[in-house]
Formats: C-alpha cells, sequence, structure tokens
C-alpha cells in the first residue's frame, strides 16, 4: 500500500523543480519560486490532472483534506467532470480565464489592434465551446482532438491558427504553474503524429511578387487611374511601405517641405518610427490627395481596406499581393543597384536583429535611402 502524507511543511521549502508525491494521488509541482497541488487519477486507463490550487495559499492540510474528498468521490463514481466544483481553488483559472489574461497579457505588444479581437473571436468560435470552462490542468491531448478534429482538413489554415495559440496559452499556464511542462498543443513530436502536415493539405502561399521587369507597365497604368486605390498602390510602391502604412497615413506624419513621412512607432511592425523619404512622384500623389482629402487621413476619409487595394492590384498586374511589392523593390535593388545591404533593410524599414548593432548604428541612413528612393521612382516611372 503506498503511503500517504509523505510530505512536511518544513519539507517542502526545500525540494528541488519537479512533481513531488504526498501519496493518495496528491502531488505538489515546483518550479522555481512557485508550487501548486495537483490530483492524479486515472479514467479509462488515461491519467488526469485536477490542479487543486497554488501553495502555501492553499495549504498541505487543506490539500490532503480536497484530496480526501476526490478520492472518496471517485470510488463512488462521481463523473470527473462534476469534481471540478469541489477541487477548484479560485486562483486556478480555467482555460478560458487564461486565454484572456494571456491575451490581455500580450496585448501592448501587438501593433495591429484588431489581434486581440481576432484572437478572442476563433477561440470562441472553436475551443471554448468545447474546453473553455477545463482547467489547464485538464487539457490533454483528447481535448485538443476534439478542438481540431472537425476543421483539420476543412480548414486547415484556421485549424493551424487556432493549434499555436492554444499551444502559446497552455505555455503560459504552464510558467504561472497551473499544469506541468507537458503540452499538448505541440506539434512537434506530438500532434505531427495524428494530423497530416498543413502543407500537404493547403500549401503555404508566399507572398507572391509582381515581377520587377513589370513593375514599370504597372506604375504607369496606376498613374494615369483617378481611383483610390490605385493612388494608394502606386504610392506604396514609390515608398516600398507596408500596405497598412500607407492606407492609414495621416497628414499631420506628412512633411512635404522636407519630402519626408514620419511613420510613428504605434503604426509600425517593428514599433519603432521610420522617416521615410518621398521622391518626386510620391510628393505629386501627396498633393494631388491634398486636393480632395480635407480629413485627418491622406487617402479618404477613412483608411481603405486591404481588399480593396488587393482587388486593384489584381485587375492591373494579375494574382500577386500587395506585400509582394515590397520583395519586388528589393530584387530590384539587389539585382541592378550597388547599394550596400543595410541600407536596403533600413528603407523597408527593418532592424538589423541585432540589439547591439542598431544601438552602435544610430543614423537612419535617410539621405542613403533618398537615393534608392529617386532610383526606384526612375524605374517605376522611367523618369
Amino acid at each position: 500500500m503506498v503511503a500517504i502524507n509523505r510530505l512536511t511543511v518544513r519539507g517542502i521549502a526545500g525540494l528541488a523543480d519537479g512533481n513531488h508525491s504526498d501519496g493518495g494521488n496528491l502531488y505538489l509541482r515546483k518550479k522555481g519560486q512557485r508550487a501548486s497541488w495537483v490530483f492524479r487519477y486515472k479514467l479509462k486507463g488515461r491519467v488526469k490532472e485536477l490542479g487543486l490550487g497554488s501553495y502555501p495559499i492553499r495549504s498541505l492540510s487543506e490539500a490532503r483534506k480536497v484530496a480526501a474528498e476526490l478520492r472518496t468521490q471517485l470510488l463512488d463514481g462521481l463523473p470527473v467532470r462534476s469534481l471540478k466544483s469541489q477541487s477548484q481553488d479560485p486562483d486556478v483559472p480555467t482555460l478560458r480565464e487564461s486565454a484572456l489574461a494571456y491575451i490581455e497579457a500580450k496585448r501592448p505588444e501587438w501593433t495591429n489592434k484588431k489581434h486581440a479581437q481576432q484572437w478572442t473571436n476563433t477561440l470562441e468560435t472553436y475551443v471554448f465551446p468545447k474546453i473553455g470552462d477545463y482547467l489547464p490542468s485538464e487539457v490533454d491531448l483528447s481535448a485538443v482532438e476534439a478542438v481540431l478534429q472537425p476543421i483539420w482538413s476543412e480548414k486547415t489554415e484556421t485549424a493551424t491558427r487556432i493549434r499555436q495559440r492554444l499551444e502559446a496559452i497552455l505555455d503560459w499556464t504552464i510558467v504561472h504553474g497551473y499544469r506541468s511542462a507537458d503540452n499538448p498543443a505541440r506539434w512537434k513530436n506530438n500532434l505531427e503524429r495524428v494530423f497530416p502536415s498543413p502543407a500537404k493539405i493547403s500549401p503555404v502561399s508566399h507572398f507572391s511578387a509582381v515581377p520587377v521587369a513589370q513593375i514599370p507597365e504597372l506604375c504607369q497604368r496606376l498613374r494615369v487611374s483617378d481611383v483610390l486605390s490605385s493612388q494608394i498602390l502606386l504610392f506604396l510602391i514609390l515608398t516600398a511601405v507596408r500596405s497598412g502604412e500607407a492606407r492609414g497615413a495621416r497628414w499631420e506624419e506628412i512633411d512635404l517641405a522636407s519630402s519626408r513621412w514620419i511613420i510613428p512607432s504605434d503604426r509600425k511592425k517593428e514599433r519603432r518610427s521610420l522617416a521615410v523619404p518621398l521622391s518626386a512622384p510620391a510628393i505629386q500623389i501627396l498633393k494631388i490627395r491634398s486636393v480632395f482629402s480635407d480629413g485627418e487621413y491622406v487617402f479618404g476619409g477613412k483608411p481603405l481596406s486591404d481588399t480593396g487595394v488587393s482587388k486593384q492590384l489584381k485587375r492591373y498586374a494579375g494574382n500577386y499581393t500587395v506585400h509582394g511589392l515590397r520583395s519586388s523593390f528589393r530584387q530590384w535593388a539587389a539585382e541592378t543597384t550597388q547599394y550596400p545591404e543595410h541600407v536596403l533593410e533600413k528603407a523597408l524599414g527593418h532592424s538589423s536583429g541585432s540589439h547591439l548593432i542598431d544601438a552602435y548604428q544610430r543614423s537612419d541612413l535617410f539621405e542613403q535611402r533618398r537615393d534608392v528612393m529617386k532610383d526606384w521612382a526612375s524605374y517605376c516611372l522611367g523618369e
């Protein structure tokens, strides 16, 4: 017979990281300065866990009392879901509560303000109805499969995104001591053995770039169009910025006198402001817009949707992506100019990837980038 009441208050303080049995299905899970109680049991041959709260908020004696009650209920054949109300510590969040806490924790670093809502929407649609009320310790492989299996083949991209989000949320619960280090939403050596590769079901399509040789013809066609989406497309081609940065351009960011556009950090993916050199054709577009725009935004009363701009590109150039236009610029610069790599990366608003290099390279290389964009505009419009 397995001994119970193995742990002591004094002994707990000196325990190493890991799972420590008190006997009678009760374990203390310790990681760094955190410790939490776990009740382990078997159901249909599979090991399950219930979180009983953190230590010392729930004392050793209290945890033993709850564990004893749970053992009795298990022997009485009480359904496992009914045990939750008896065992749940107010300090142990459900998966739903954990997910919402994770979203709030990450919200400040997401540049796209809609990102948090997108996370919430997909979780409310596909995850919460099935396992939202589970404790983090109750989410096992079968729970993850229950969420993903119905949509893995039909909505592969959505299913992949949900899996990634579940993995991140469960990692968050592990760090906070709400479950063991095992993450059932992990792909490598785990779900990859359960589901077919997403790439084989729905091949990944990288950003399709307009061939460099076709850029001049595209720009000439856009130039003679008075449609707003055409003006946006030509402007973002000439500046090599992202679609959202061009569509959301504000007059307060534009300095026509110095031919400079300052994109603030809160609108940059890299969370750093960027001074964009404006070539003569780009300035011309802004002057035209100034006649028609008297509001906050350069291109219309409110930012045009990316869909509208994408449709216009498809209409004029074929099945290419707007983001791919940045790749077209990069290819032109690499293959036809002698500008240094770091200047071209700066023109795209990219950081070096090294905080040390960025710290020493304090110059924004604006004048060098001005020359790059002038040459790019000449290529695009033959001037």
